[in-house]
């Protein structure tokens, strides 16, 4: 651990400062750090293992039910955890088997978004923006800003599963530094579009090749407001989009 650069106290030049909370960035707050997660492949002479670990969440699968009985009791040895079988969820989103492999949602967190939106009972919209936006009309800035952050940060969550709110969400957050009503109201739309949209998510599944094909298409100087251009791709590994 080190002084923050710039603030070194050159009489106590080894001392650091006790915080009262964890702040994220600082060399004194190495554990509040957010891990990415980590996946690893490991092959051995009677198979293969896959592991995915994000900070103390684990799941692995394998090419056969003995190689992961084997891997279970080596793990169980060195680390104290608990196995709770078969995947239903994992980091709040839900792991659902079909007949051709997995299909994976996040039905659950947007009830919990639209509970604390005030907006379970909202009627549901077809589409997550306007078609053609012609404007913020209502520039009068929001009186409490931190609902709205709270908003888009639980959509840009829910974008894991589902990639059609990847440009709406991403136009919407470029507001937070001083959202409007207008934006707000923008906002509460891809919250209608969502309810509309429960039953949606990705279906990854198991008979597919390895084939990597990209689509992508231009709206060019569609952005009526800063009459910028809009890309958007999609990007498939066999039939399961990964991108």
């Amino acid at each position: 651990m080190e002084q923050p650069s710039g603030m070194t106290d050159l009489q106590f030049p080894n001392h650091v400062c006790k915080l009262q909370r964890a702040l994220y960035g600082l060399k004194q707050a190495p554990c509040a750090c957010l891990a990415d997660p980590s996946l690893f492949i490991l092959h051995c002479s009677s198979g293969s293992l896959i592991l995915l670990l994000y900070v103390d969440n684990m799941l692995f699968t394998g090419s056969n039910s003995q190689l992961l009985s084997t891997f279970i009791q080596l793990l169980h040895t060195e680390f104290a955890m608990k196995v709770l079988g078969p995947i239903h969820h994992f980091l709040g989103i839900e792991v659902t088997s079909t007949s051709h492999g997995l299909h994976l949602s996040q039905s659950h967190f947007v009830l919990t978004i639209l509970e604390r939106a005030e907006m379970v009972d909202c009627k549901p919209m077809s589409t997550p923006l306007e078609a053609k936006t012609k404007g913020l009309h209502n520039q009068t800035p929001l009186y409490e800003p931190t609902s709205y952050c709270a908003i888009i940060g639980a959509l840009q969550y829910l974008t894991l599963t589902c990639p059609d709110l990847a440009y709406s969400v991403n136009y919407v957050s470029q507001f937070i530094h001083a959202p409007t009503q207008s934006h707000l109201k923008m906002a509460k739309r891809i919250l209608r579009y969502v309810k509309g949209t429960l039953t949606l998510g990705l279906d990854l599944t198991s008979n597919t090749t390895l084939d990597l094909c990209a689509f992508s298409d231009s709206d060019w100087a569609g952005c009526p407001i800063t009459c910028r251009s809009i890309t958007g791709y999609y990007t498939f590994l066999g039939r399961d989009p990964i991108s």
